[in-house]
């Protein structure tokens, strides 16, 4: 889903990359049977080598000993890194995925690789035709808890009058027209100018959030004209007189959209804030990282000890939302016994432009603040039986045990029959989490339980189990049970957070509804990237919260591609070794964002 090239390796020529692909697709395959929950363990002492050769993990990028590595290749540094790598190593790619649609044109000039990529160029994501054809199912703005006018929403309306740029005007100046609100689509709307009636022919999306769209009477207030379109110039002659009588008894936005919109979109972080977070290349640690970019609410957050590529550029990132349970304030981690990784001070981050601010310490005020638990009557203790959404493969819900109980109501849980042993693939979930439920929420819910290996989803039970593993079931009385009063609907449209790559918003569907649990299918893909989030996750939002923001949209892949290829823009990939963003140029009509292959041939 990202535009950056992960096909045949650099140094390989272009005739013997097909055939390299070819047999990594069948070791990647080989690697699913062997890595994935059908099989106890990652890998075995027999296939571990001997050698001290460097190796690179193919999953997070960090350096070490083939003999350190997992898998039977050795291309993973740990166990999460290996389990998640057949869905996220595919996903975190647009060309890898949409490599049978958008062939790659290579040529090489001295010590430099190039390759040119038929992918389009994005221009912003067209929502408006994309409801047309799926019949306008969208959340509404007010079901997200988390998004900017949610409080506010319950007064937006099909029906409402709003004063909004007029773009059919033969004027020079900018001039506005009144428009009646068809239909909302999250934070879109389908507007039609006063005048067209039941002409529909002139009706546009437009994003309520935008600038250019004013309650009545705000271009009386700032002295701007109102203008119809030029179609309708000669349609009525009296426009005043048609005016007042189309909007008595018309309602508009509220006087103070915009100011409440502006307060809503203010953030507590900022550049330069120390946080901690989940370690993307071991989940069952933190690190240290500094808050370097605010978008929407949402971090990019940069480790402390991330280290820097030859231009620069940033080794190891994470992004997430402010309301994250995956990040929490400084020395969060020793308060409440929760394993985390020291800093390494040998590694100089100083040359780049975040690591320059002054740092200071996030604080518990800036974070949300989280269900208080009791312990009164027994709390989770370490053994119980649960189930959890596995939190390397989102889109299942596995039998799972409560391994460690942490401080201020945290548990540290594995996903039975996968475990390393070691601890290091186990996850933290706080206990009023809802991806954790108690054993036969998926049964009474007609939920596919993912089993340990070995067991057969028409004999396994749940007293079985806990009879056969000597152990006992969590009590349900523990897990969350808040009421369930949420918005979404099967079918519904949004934009969602690839959690397995968090950095991109995809364009998602609701797939269903399970009390507070939303499954969602990212469009364009297949099934097996579903996941699971709570109808109150931060890592959810409205359609056209990323045009409101300025967040990347990542659009639907699919067999439509062939078609949208044969427009004239087209996006040559000239990609820097490690290179994290592409300079952009114009020339006529096409867009380049070009990259340079360095050091790539002798």
């Amino acid at each position: 889903m990202k535009a950056e090239y992960t096909g045949a390796p650099l140094d390989a020529d272009p005739d013997a990359a097909e055939e390299e692909s070819e047999e990594e697709e069948e070791e990647n395959k080989a690697h699913s049977d062997e890595e994935g929950v059908t099989s106890p363990t990652f890998g075995s002492h027999s296939l571990l080598a001997r050698s001290n050769e460097p190796v690179v993990c193919e999953m997070c990028g960090i350096s070490g000993t083939r003999g350190t590595f997992y898998s039977r290749s050795k291309r993973f540094c740990s166990a999460s890194c290996s389990r998640s790598f057949s869905s996220n190593s595919k996903k975190s790619s647009v060309l890898a995925r949409s490599a049978e649609h958008v062939p790659l044109l290579y040529f090489h000039c001295q010590k430099y690789l190039y390759f040119i990529s038929l992918l389009p160029a994005s221009s912003g994501y067209d929502w408006g035709s994309y409801l047309k054809k799926h019949g306008y199912l969208a959340a509404s703005v007010s079901s997200f808890r988390h998004a900017p006018l949610c409080a506010q929403w319950e007064d937006i309306e099909v029906g409402l009058r709003v004063e909004v740029l007029n773009a059919h005007s033969a004027l020079m100046t900018k001039v506005y027209w009144i428009a009646t609100i068809i239909r909302l689509a999250g934070y879109k709307a389908l507007l039609r100018y006063e005048g067209f009636e039941n002409d529909d022919s002139h009706d546009f999306w437009c994003n309520l959030g935008s600038a250019e769209v004013h309650p009545i009477g705000w271009c009386a207030v700032n002295s701007k004209l109102l203008v119809p379109p030029q179609a309708l110039h000669n349609h009525i002659t009296d426009w005043k007189s048609y005016l007042m009588k189309r909007l008595v008894g018309a309602c508009t936005l509220p006087v103070d959209f915009h100011v409440k919109l502006a307060e809503s979109m203010k953030y507590p972080f900022r550049q330069g804030v120390r946080v901690e977070v989940v370690d993307r290349s071991l989940v069952s640690r933190t690190r240290t990282a500094v808050v370097d970019t605010v978008i929407g609410g949402r971090l990019r957050l940069i480790y402390e000890d991330a280290g820097l590529g030859p231009t620069g550029e940033v080794l190891s990132d994470f992004w997430c939302h402010m309301w994250s349970p995956l990040m929490h304030p400084i020395n969060w981690s020793v308060r409440v016994g929760h394993l985390i990784k020291e800093t390494d001070k040998s590694v100089d981050m100083s040359s780049h432009p975040t690591f320059r601010k002054v740092f200071c310490d996030s604080v518990p005020r800036q974070f949300k603040k989280l269900r208080t638990v009791y312990v009164e009557g027994g709390f989770f203790e370490e053994g119980m039986k649960l189930e959890a959404i596995d939190p390397l493969n989102l889109g299942n819900i596995c039998v799972a045990t409560v391994r460690k109980v942490l401080l201020d109501g945290y548990l540290m849980v594995g996903i039975d029959g996968v475990e390393m042993g070691d601890g290091s693939d186990w996850f933290c979930y706080h206990a009023s989490s809802h991806a954790i439920l108690p054993p036969g929420y998926c049964q009474n819910n007609d939920i596919p339980l993912t089993l340990p290996p070995g067991y057969d989803q028409a004999t396994f039970t749940w007293p079985k189990y806990l009879e056969e593993t000597r152990s006992v079931a969590a009590p349900r009385r523990l897990f969350n049970s808040d009421p369930v009063g949420h918005g979404f609907a099967p079918g519904m449209k949004l934009e969602a957070v690839d959690l397995m790559e968090p950095r991109l918003v995809c364009v998602a569907t609701v797939q269903c509804c399970v009390g507070r649990l939303l499954l969602l299918h990212f469009d364009g893909w297949e099934s097996e990237f579903d996941q699971w989030v709570d109808c109150e996750s931060p890592d959810i939002y409205p359609v056209g919260w990323c045009e409101l923001t300025g967040y990347q949209l990542q659009p639907p892949i699919g067999p439509g591609t062939e078609n949208v290829l044969k427009s004239a823009n087209f996006i040559i990939f000239l990609r820097t070794k490690g290179a994290s963003k592409p300079k952009q140029k114009m020339d006529g009509e096409k867009e380049y964002v070009l990259f340079l292959v360095t050091d790539c041939f002798s």
